[in-house]
């Protein structure tokens, strides 16, 4: 039987005023597969130039506060999850930003939103989160550093503001070729090319802030972080508040400061070598080109970097909360929006299947019926936040609550705790046909077409089934096996069926958004997500 959506909370306890959801893009959970599986457990690697497909590359967890947070490369998040409530099983629904995004907002499902490789877009049929917290009068603002999130993709429905992080003046026109151009000539080129579509003024603000001002190592984070403070401090709207803020880094490419990157070197790993490793996510995936594990290893230590510099502007970030008196009066979700595999299971990045790697996430909740809340091990999905924050705040928005599977993990909430979570990847981005444009047809190896596939899974505490809709299917006991490496479905034929028919029967009913198509995207917009390795 397909689980019931969601809740009969109302506003019969204690309300919090403020709500900020924070997302880490591509923060994975630290204890990717379980607790206190150390590192030399894990490899099965001997020879250190030997390519890469197994080391995760995570230290023994065993005896840290937190299973799903590196107290160490994270300090701060791990703070604020001890005088809160960190959630150490909370997965997402999709393994890229634009699906699980969208989940996130709706509290629906990638087949049921629609939004996914095959149909880039958020289209207006469904209510989302921003909407249901204006129309209950609270002021709307979000800061989006994923050019995904954004007006282009639907993203801005609810919002009274809507924010480009990367840009320092606002502008529909992204000056990202002048930024990428590795030299002075085609910098010139660029500028020259783009300077005057829109506002030449605006537009040569923007290249002066990011070649001038702007760290090298920065996407956005600073920047953010300050209007978001500035805001805070200044604003004279009456109004409660629903802040959203999406920070890009750790995302490809990895390319912290020094300071962040060093601690996490291996001994003999310099910070220029590591910086001197080709990121290009989808050229690996297809074979175009190797990564050893020792350069694997070089690229974990930028993503801890990464994720090491963006926890000091959640530490700046709180800050400026205190300093505006809003901390105690705001409930702060921060999470994760997907994973990534950094070498895991032979792969780059986060697209093409749906290992814990990529689905499971941080999540921490501070602030009204989360402080001092603990650790949680019940299972939740970013799917949840809808009923969880408009219960947090005493919303009643029935569309909201009845167009989709969003449960509430609120303290205090009626609804029932998950069995199970649910994830899928409905269509490959970028899809195949991008991928022989830009490699070659002749060029892809076998495997890339597998694929070119719709995969769902199922994970319970113990167990994990992955399908596709071409045939494949993988079972995992997820307990002895957290780093999903032997597939059981031969010979556990029934527990397989059994899985199998659970997840038939959770999607059961759930209309299959396969309307396909992709929104006219502007030059620049391209070339930002190319930047990131999406297209």
């Amino acid at each position: 039987m397909a689980e019931s959506s969601a809740s009969d909370s109302g506003a019969s306890h204690e309300t919090v005023r403020n709500v900020a959801l924070i997302v880490l893009d591509t923060a994975r959970a630290t204890n990717i597969g379980g607790r206190g599986v150390a590192r030399d457990q894990r490899s099965s690697a001997s020879d250190s130039d030997s390519v890469s497909n197994v080391d995760s590359g995570q230290e023994s967890v065993s005896n840290a506060a937190f299973e799903s947070i590196d107290d160490r490369t994270m300090p701060t998040l791990a703070s604020i999850a001890d005088e809160g409530t960190a959630f150490e099983r909370a997965f997402a629904t999709a393994p890229w930003t634009l699906p699980s995004h969208a989940s996130m907002f709706t509290g629906t499902y990638p087949s049921e939103h629609g939004a996914h490789g095959g149909h880039t877009y958020l289209t207006d049929t469904l209510r989302t989160l921003p909407e249901a917290f204006a129309d209950a009068g609270y002021e709307t603002v979000g800061v989006s550093n994923n050019t995904w999130i954004t007006d282009e993709f639907g993203f801005d429905r609810g919002f009274d503001t809507l924010r480009r992080g990367w840009q320092y003046v606002q502008s529909d026109v992204d000056m990202g070729t002048v930024i990428r151009a590795e030299y002075l000539g085609g910098k010139i080129r660029a500028a020259r090319d783009r300077l005057f579509e829109g506002n030449p003024l605006v537009n040569t603000a923007n290249i002066l802030y990011s070649e001038l001002l702007q760290p090298s190592h920065d996407d956005g984070a600073e920047r953010t972080t300050e209007w978001v403070g500035d805001w805070l401090e200044n604003r004279e709207d009456d109004r409660p508040f629903f802040l959203f803020c999406n920070y890009i880094e750790p995302h490809v490419e990895y390319k912290p400061a020094r300071e962040y990157a060093e601690p996490f070197l291996p001994e003999d790993g310099s910070y220029e070598e590591a910086l001197e490793i080709r990121q290009d996510p989808r050229a690996y995936d297809v074979g175009d080109y190797e990564i050893t594990d020792r350069k694997f290893d070089l690229l974990r230590a930028l993503y801890r970097g990464e994720q090491a510099y963006v926890d000091d502007h959640i530490a700046k970030l709180r800050s400026r909360f205190e300093s505006a008196g809003e901390w105690e009066d705001t409930l702060v979700v921060i999470c994760g929006d997907h994973g990534e595999h950094v070498g895991e299971h032979n792969f780059f990045g986060h697209q093409y299947n749906l290992y814990d790697t990529l689905l499971h996430v941080p999540l921490v909740c501070h602030g009204g019926p989360f402080t001092d809340g603990g650790r949680r091990e019940d299972l939740v999905q970013l799917l949840d936040l809808p009923a969880t924050l408009c219960e947090a705040a005493g919303i009643e928005d029935p569309e909201l609550e009845t167009q989709g599977r969003s449960r509430s993990f609120h303290p205090e909430t009626d609804d029932r705790p998950r069995e199970a979570i649910f994830a899928e990847y409905v269509a490959p981005q970028p899809s195949i046909e991008r991928l022989e444009a830009r490699f070659g047809e002749a060029e892809l190896p076998e495997r890339v077409y597998e694929f070119d596939r719709k995969l769902r899974t199922i994970r319970t505490p113990e167990e994990k089934y992955v399908v596709g809709d071409d045939g494949f299917e993988r079972l995992h006991d997820v307990t002895s096996d957290p780093l999903e490496e032997l597939d059981l479905s031969e010979e556990s034929v029934e527990r397989t069926e059994a899985l199998g028919q659970r997840l038939e029967a959770h999607f059961e009913g759930i209309s299959d958004d396969s309307e396909t198509g992709s929104v006219a995207m502007r030059d620049s917009t391209k070339e930002r997500l190319a930047d990131l390795g999406y297209l």
